[in-house]
């Protein structure tokens, strides 16, 4: 019934982010959709759509947060998964703060983008942003102080 609930959120989450852009896009999910143990400890997976060669997505992903009221940023290590297009995002980033994922994302001459705002229980479905462009800093800072009001 778990993995039932969890392709039914992440088709949902795909169709959201396909009903924003035709190509390539990002859809996100819970670290046991990903279906492989190695993943199983990320703080969420994500899985790339519409890149013709699946082995060739560029993929950056940075911890932008709020500690203490000062500004962090850290680059994250992004695991590939051992099926094509799965990837997952472990958390490199301290515990206390406020915190999104700026997920950036390149195959042949299309972009993607993603923001991912993480909660005390982990990253926030429902919060998620998803473009057909890499997000600009104006929308990263926005997810971040709407994160930070949210607390």
């Amino acid at each position: 019934m778990l993995g039932i609930a969890l392709r039914l959120g992440m088709a949902a989450c795909a169709f959201s982010a396909l009903a924003l852009a035709e190509g390539f896009t990002f859809t996100i999910g819970s670290p046991v959709a990903s279906q492989e143990f190695q993943m199983k400890t990320a703080a969420f997976v994500f899985r790339t759509e519409g890149c013709a060669d699946p082995a060739k997505p560029e993929i950056v992903a940075v911890a932008e947060g709020m500690v203490k009221g000062a500004r962090r940023s850290i680059v994250l290590k992004v695991l590939p998964g051992s099926k094509p297009n799965i990837y997952a995002v472990f958390q490199q980033w301290p515990a206390e703060g406020d915190w999104v994922v700026d997920l950036k994302g390149r195959c042949a001459n299309a972009t993607a983008g993603a923001i991912v705002p993480i909660g005390p229980k982990g990253f926030i479905r429902e919060s998620a942003k998803f473009f057909p462009h890499s997000p600009t800093d104006a929308e990263v800072e926005a997810s971040l102080k709407a994160l930070v009001q949210a607390h």
